[in-house]
């Protein structure tokens, strides 16, 4: 096989391998949107606007948690994603659960979305979890990445 076919077939499978990417993530998100609607009125919270999450929030968070707790790893593997549009205080939406009393661990979330457990998606989970003080983390893997602290713009829960 020449160069140029070589070439044409590794692009060819990597267009491929980003569509089926690109397709599972849109089925995840498509998935979540009405459970996701639930935590709207979160919002005002864990954007340092209210000094409380509403009742309707943390009843939110517990059925998401109930129902189906890949969505909120969803949004918050998609947290820089600027299609989200949303504005979020990491430390007061970690700290959302411990709030609404409706405990979470974030540390599920590799498992959840079937990251290997090794990626650098799964170590920001884990970093998340260990800095986190509204979640409960199982032992985090040594070297990930850190969470940066305080503030995400275009984010998403985390």
């Amino acid at each position: 096989m020449d160069s140029c076919a070589r070439t044409s077939l590794f692009l060819t499978s990597t267009l491929i391998l980003l569509a089926l990417t690109t397709s599972d993530n849109s089925k995840d998100r498509q998935e979540c949107a009405d459970s996701l609607v639930g935590l709207a009125t979160c919002l005002p919270y864990v954007g340092g606007t209210a000094k409380t999450p509403t009742p309707d929030c943390c009843s939110g968070l517990k059925q998401v948690l109930k129902t189906n707790k890949k969505c909120l790893c969803i949004v918050i593997k998609d947290r820089n994603d600027p299609d989200l549009g949303l504005n979020i205080n990491v430390t007061l939406a970690l700290g959302l659960p411990a709030v609404c009393n409706a405990p979470a661990n974030i540390s599920q979330c590799p498992a959840l979305l079937n990251l290997p457990p090794n990626s650098p998606e799964a170590q920001i989970f884990y970093q998340l979890g260990k800095n986190s003080t509204g979640t409960t983390a199982a032992s985090p893997v040594a070297g990930g990445p850190t969470a940066n602290g305080s503030r995400v713009q275009n984010g998403g829960m985390r």
